[in-house]
């Protein structure tokens, strides 16, 4: 379940990104491609059995601690990854685990028995192992490089309005993307199918060339009649038999990946069952290849298709993948750092050195291939990008992933899908100036994954075979106990980060159909936003008085959380200034001081959790009780006054703005009383240094907070005013515009 989970976005990405259909079918396509290579999978276990670890070397009860701890340290690491949302190598995961705990239990034979530790590389395949991680590094280079260079010349043949293009060319890129994508079947897939003879793969093999060059031909004429005589775009059907194929090949190889290690462990036991010394025998017999029972392959497969259709988590995988490479801009998942800044600088300027180097007609040809359709700002199931691209990715990582095969070099097909897809991304120029921090930051943050992934699963499985090896049966108990706790914290993290997500997307994906109602629709997040805002600040209050960091840094994660709020409530001002006709630009539009109040009152909250954070972090006293009384009060009065903005936000009747502003009034004269209370105890020494400064600087943010949603709420009046008929703003009312009049 974990596994599919996380690898289900090495075939699904295309198909959900592009939106090719709807996503039942995708899911039947995708299904049915897992169910046919996992019946027709040969069933060899190679990897699992003597691929990693000398078997010969070991006996029984040995290689069994090997097996537990590595299902153990995979359901966990895969179940990790898959609660962020990040895709790794399942492979690379398995090959690594077997070699911790391989290296683990070796050593600690080698110790009990007195001989020298240092002769447990005799226990290790080393040369695997140096091919796999040779691997690792080749499919990073590789795919991102290749699928660059691809999509740059497939966009440049086909542009971005392909309704023209993809008559004249559809029929002859069509053969070539079904071509390329047999030949990764013929390649990939006919080494698992355990049906066919030796003999017929060998004459596959042998007639590889004509057999590629009938398909080419036959699915060219087919998509040219396609295009003649009916609408069927063409597109579809290859992002579809793409997606089938990936499925059928990664269920047919990567199944060692899931069910081979229990597989082994069964063959062991069954070796050990037949021996007259089950513990006194060597697990010699797992060098023989043996094929699994197809009704083990038939369960895995249908446990794998459940899990592809009700996984939460393998949606959150896909999402991350489909994002990154999302064409329009749109909610960002990930920060920026040091790192992604420096990239995207240094690739600002070289796109200044290559403005030098290239004439400029070349450089507007190249400009006018790739600009790009506008989509609708407000479309939340606007594909991410097209079918084009989508195909592309689909046929050059079938590419890559089959000529490695072919070359007997080890790719890993996460590493190449994901790589690919973010080199299309690159060239398709999905990564403008104003999301290229984020995506780059979140392509960072995968690859780092990846080799974390080889480190933990390595010292995991070590730490947790060394804790069998010793412990027994109870280190086993101990450890599933540990694991079911894993599991259930993590199911809660995945549901909070994913109703997170979901309450920034329906942010960002609020209807923007005209200036009016983009500016409606702000009134509501804002709404909900100062409450947030409100909430925070009480937290951050209430772990300041108990001293508790546990509450304090929950209050400086919600602050981030409200500044992303605010970051997305401003984009969609932005988007709703892009609707506005040329007449409705007027002076009374005060959108720059709305996007200004609401980023002020996000930065004035995230300095009070801040400091409440850092004053209890230094290990300084809490506020005496009549300085925490006095900051109370004045929270209760922000919170009076942000109960009134969201009653004239919601209702729209800006008649009540007046009443708003003597709560402000009164607001600052607290403040002004409170400050002078407050430096009368610093006269007298009531109160510390740290307290005062901390006391002085809440409440200059309350303050501040109080004036900017004043100043908000008096733009924000001003701005759905002038959206009123001139009768309606001259006779003084500003409740909300009749349906007939706003239909405009």
């Amino acid at each position: 379940m974990v596994g599919v989970a996380n690898d289900a976005v090495n075939f699904l990405n295309s198909a959900v990104g592009s939106k090719v259909a709807p996503r039942h079918i995708i899911m039947i396509v995708a299904s049915l491609g897992i169910l046919v290579g996992t019946i027709f999978s040969s069933g060899i276990m190679e990897v699992a059995r003597k691929g990693i670890f000398n078997p010969q070397m070991f006996y029984f009860n040995e290689v069994m601690i090997i097996f537990v701890a590595v299902m153990l340290t995979d359901v966990l690491l895969l179940d990790l990854f898959n609660t962020f949302g990040l895709p790794t190598s399942t492979t690379v995961s398995l090959v690594f685990e077997l070699t911790g705990a391989a290296v683990a239990v070796s050593i600690l034979k080698l110790a009990e028995s007195g001989q020298d530790a240092s002769a447990f590389i005799n226990f290790i395949n080393t040369n695997q192992l140096l091919v796999i991680v040779s691997g690792i590094l080749l499919s990073i280079a590789i795919a991102f490089s290749l699928g660059a260079i691809f999509q740059f010349f497939t966009r440049l043949i086909f542009s971005f309005d392909i309704k023209l293009t993809i008559k004249r060319y559809g029929a002859v890129w069509g053969g070539i993307a079904l071509t390329f994508i047999a030949y990764f079947l013929l390649i990939k897939g006919l080494k698992g199918i355990s049906f066919l003879t030796e003999e017929t793969i060998d004459w596959v093999k042998d007639h590889t060339e004509f057999i590629l060059f009938v398909n080419f031909a036959f699915w060219t004429i087919v998509f040219q009649f396609l295009l003649w005589f009916t609408k069927v775009n063409i597109l579809k059907p290859v992002v579809l038999a793409g997606t089938f194929s990936l499925a059928l090949a990664f269920a047919a190889n990567d199944l060692v990946n899931f069910i081979g290690v229990p597989l082994a462990g069964l063959a062991s036991y069954e070796i050990a069952a037949g021996s007259s010394d089950p513990f006194g025998i060597l697990m010699e017999g797992l060098r023989a290849p043996v094929k699994t029972n197809v009704l083990f392959l038939l369960g895995a497969g249908t446990i794998m298709v459940v899990t592809l259709s009700v996984s939460k988590k393998a949606r959150s995988v896909t999402k991350t993948e489909v994002q990154l490479g999302r064409q329009t801009e749109g909610f960002e998942r990930f920060e920026s750092s040091a790192i992604s800044r420096a990239i995207v600088r240094a690739n600002v300027n070289f796109s200044k050195n290559y403005k030098r180097i290239v004439p400029d007609f070349i450089r507007n040809k190249i400009n006018q291939r790739f600009r790009e359709i506008q989509p609708d700002l407000g479309d939340k199931n606007a594909p991410a990008f097209d079918l084009l691209r989508a195909s592309v990715n689909l046929m050059v990582a079938s590419v890559i992933i089959s000529f490695a095969t072919s070359l007997k070099l080890p790719l890993s097909t996460t590493y190449v899908t994901f790589m690919v897809a973010m080199g299309t991304s690159l060239s398709d120029k999905a990564w403008g100036r104003e999301s290229a921090v984020y995506r780059v930051n979140g392509v960072l943050t995968v690859i780092v994954g990846w080799f974390l992934t080889a480190f933990i699963a390595f010292t995991a499985a070590g730490i947790i075979a060394t804790i069998i090896f010793y412990g027994e049966i109870y280190g086993i108990g101990l450890l599933l106990i540990l694991a079911a706790y894993f599991l259930y914290r993590t199911h809660f993290l995945h549901k909070e980060r994913a109703t997170d997500e979901e309450e920034m997307e329906k942010i960002y994906y609020s209807s923007v159909s005209n200036g009016l109602d983009g500016t409606i629709n702000g009134f509501s997040a804002t709404a909900d936003y100062l409450n947030s805002v409100v909430d925070s600040i009480e937290l951050s209050l209430d772990g300041l008085w108990q001293e508790n960091r546990v509450l304090l840094s929950q209050a400086v994660k919600n602050s981030k959380k409200i500044n992303k709020k605010a970051r997305i409530i401003t984009a969609n001002m932005f988007r709703t200034i892009k609707t506005l006709a040329p007449e409705e630009l007027i002076k009374d539009k005060k959108y720059g001081r709305i996007i200004n109040g609401i980023q002020e009152i996000a930065l004035n909250a995230k300095a009070i959790a801040q400091n409440s954070f850092d004053h209890i972090d230094n290990n300084h006293t809490r506020p005496y009780q009549d300085e925490y009384d006095s900051i109370k009060q004045l929270v209760e009065f922000l919170r009076k006054e942000i109960k009134e903005a969201q009653d004239i936000l919601t209702s729209k009747d800006f008649s009540k703005y007046e009443d708003l502003k003597f709560t402000v009034q009164h607001f600052k004269e607290v403040v002004d009383n409170f400050d002078l209370t407050q430096l009368s105890r610093i006269k007298k020494d009531e109160s510390s240094l740290r307290n005062s400064l901390l006391f002085l600087r809440i409440s200059g943010y309350l303050e501040n907070i109080a004036v900017h949603i004043q100043s908000l709420l008096n733009a924000m009046k001003k701005t759905y005013e002038s959206f009123q008929p001139k009768e309606v703003k001259d006779s003084g009312e500003t409740g909300t515009v009749p349906a007939d009049q706003n239909k405009r």
